[in-house]
């Protein structure tokens, strides 16, 4: 199975959420519904960057040590 590591950025607040998932679209549509409990406060949030990971363990990784 892959994974992806995404960064999301608020428009309400400009910070940025930080998060990984094995599938990229449905993930963001339920950040945007504010069905994630973490951000629904800051939606409407913006795709800003995404990586493939071949792994879980290495997406945990890159998603722990993100610069945001």
């Amino acid at each position: 199975m892959s994974y992806y590591v995404y960064i999301l950025k608020s428009t309400v607040d400009y910070n940025f959420y930080v998060g990984y998932t094995v599938n990229l679209k449905k993930r963001i549509d339920c950040h945007n519904k504010g069905k994630v409990y973490s951000t629904r406060n800051r939606i409407p949030l913006n795709l800003v960057y995404y990586e493939y990971c071949l792994n879980k363990e290495d997406a945990l990784h890159r998603e722990k040590y993100s610069p945001c």
